[in-house]
């Protein structure tokens, strides 16, 4: 038995199972870290030498995705997050490419000094792709700059078809960003065309001058003076200095042409420029054209309006007198034309007195010729201004009496007595062929009647021959006389009035009474 034992065991023998991978290579530091630095190329190329392509793959999908957020390139770069969690991810996969190539042989090449110096190499690849990526990404910012630019050019452009005020704002914007570019950028090529877009601004915010709308160019050309102070780092050469003679001209073009038509704004005007401009050719024409207004105005006082000229000569003083000419050297002139413009519309005052009678504003005659002869009282003309105010008063009760401009003739062939039958003392104004006033004094023993008595049949004021009523004969000329008394502290509601058609051989008596509630009354 033991014989046929030892045959089987002879025959029956058992083959070892084959292993399921092969034997694990020797550590090799050199290898670990060839395929650590083929994978920080970001392709996964150090999985592929040792045939892992399933990480090798997700390396694909992680440099495709950093490849979808950072292309086209943007002028803000790569987002931080994205860049920081793909750089995360490389070193995971150099850490651990290296941990796998630490003990499996490469694929190819055979040895890891070669397998080591091409990834070396091969780190070029995301080398130059950053090189590339910043360049595009310059170029991305170079055209955000120059599409910045062209945005400002349009806010310019759109502004030159509207108004200064309406458009203001939009300049200043543009300014903004030409400003912005020359500052931050200076270096760029939207840059370098600033200087040239300036020049375009300037001819476009200042376009209505060149259009002769003077009073509309001041406050753009105003405006322009202040650019420069608004853009540091920006050469702006002659356009510095482009507004000032332009805005000169515009102030004074403009306020000729204020003061010609009489508004007011022309001292506003004049006096930005003999302080801004005072050395100017503009400013030295200033009192020439405020004198040669004088002249005008006075011109005017002998025309139809006389009364608006002499209103306008008055204003001129005022307003001469406040135009700011220390600084142009030319106080004193201004000084005789604000003299010499007063003086005119003082003696104006006259003319324009008559004028009002004239045209049977009677109030307004008395007021102005009653003025006229308290300032002008050595005035050649301040006699028959006098009488002017007198029928002037008369005639805002009698308006006939108004007909005819009063004289300065006096005295008469015939004799009219005029009493006072009134507890008041009185003023008598007189106007016809002679004109004039005098007072009378209040009768003690007179007493104010009543209405009813005054339409009684028979009723004869002055009459009372027990009774001493002041009065006061004067001579006139044949003709209508108009009578208006009232009393003289003014204190009347309806001033007494009497027509008289004075005839030659007759002796004429006026009196004067007041009637209760109705004021002055006469017969």
């Amino acid at each position: 038995m033991s014989g046929d034992w030892y045959g089987t065991h002879q025959n029956d023998f058992v083959v070892p199972p084959m292993p399921s991978a092969p034997p694990p290579a020797p550590a090799d530091g050199a290898r670990a870290v060839a395929v650590a630095v083929l994978n920080l190329s970001g392709l996964g190329l150090g999985y592929a030498l040792v045939r892992k392509w399933l990480p090798m793959a997700a390396c694909w999908v992680a440099t495709a995705v950093l490849l979808l957020v950072a292309l086209p390139a943007d002028p803000d770069g790569v987002p931080g997050a994205a860049l920081f969690l793909y750089v995360l991810f490389l070193l995971a996969a150099a850490a651990h490419g290296a941990i796998v190539g630490l003990r499996t042989r490469l694929a190819w090449p055979p040895r890891a000094p070669l397998a080591l110096a091409l990834g070396l190499v091969l780190l070029a690849v995301p080398a130059g792709g950053v090189v590339l990526y910043d360049s595009a990404r310059d170029e991305a910012v170079e055209q955000m700059l120059l599409d910045r630019l062209d945005e400002a050019d349009q806010l310019v452009a759109a502004g030159g078809k509207q108004p200064f005020r309406t458009a203001q704002s939009d300049y200043s914007k543009a300014l903004t960003v030409y400003r912005d570019l020359r500052t931050d950028h200076a270096g760029s090529r939207a840059a370098r065309q600033v200087p040239d877009r300036m020049k375009t601004f300037y001819t476009t915010v200042g376009a209505p001058y060149g259009k002769g709308d003077h009073c509309d160019a001041i406050p753009p050309l105003t405006y322009l003076r202040t650019v420069p102070k608004t853009m540091p780092g920006t050469d702006l050469g002659d356009l510095a200095s482009w507004p000032d003679d332009r805005l000169a001209t515009s102030l004074y073009e403009c306020a000729a042409d204020e003061l010609a038509g009489g508004e007011a704004t022309w001292t506003n005007r004049f006096g930005e420029l003999l302080t801004t401009f005072p050395e100017s050719d503009q400013a030295a024409k200033v009192e020439p054209a405020v004198a040669s207004a004088v002249g005008a105005a006075e011109k005017d006082v002998r025309g139809d309006e006389p009364c608006a000229a002499v209103e306008r000569l008055g204003t001129l003083s005022s307003q001469i007198e406040g135009l700011p000419g220390e600084r142009a050297g030319i106080v004193q002139a201004l000084a005789k034309d604000a003299r010499r413009a007063q003086g005119s519309a003082d003696s104006g005052t006259y003319t324009c007195g008559v004028d009002q009678y004239k045209d049977g504003d009677f109030e307004a005659a008395q007021t102005t010729m009653t003025e006229f002869v308290a300032a002008h009282k050595n005035n050649k003309n301040s006699a028959l201004a006098k009488k002017i105010a007198i029928a002037a008063e008369i005639a805002q009760t009698v308006p006939a009496a108004g007909k005819h401009l009063p004289t300065t003739r006096s005295g008469g062939s015939i004799s009219v007595t005029v009493k006072n039958d009134s507890p008041d003392e009185i003023t008598v104004l007189y106007t016809g062929p002679v004109t004039g006033s005098f007072t009378l004094k209040a009768c003690g023993s007179c007493r104010t009647y009543s209405l009813n008595t005054t339409l009684t049949p028979g009723f004869d004021p002055c009459s009372d021959s027990g009774r001493n009523y002041p009065q006061r004969t004067i001579s006139l000329p044949t003709g209508t006389t108009y009578f208006v008394h009232k009393p003289k502290n003014g204190n009347v509601s309806s001033p007494g009035s009497d027509t008289a058609k004075l005839e030659s051989g007759y002796i004429y008596t006026e009196c004067a009474y007041t009637t209760e509630g109705l004021g002055t009354g006469s017969s």
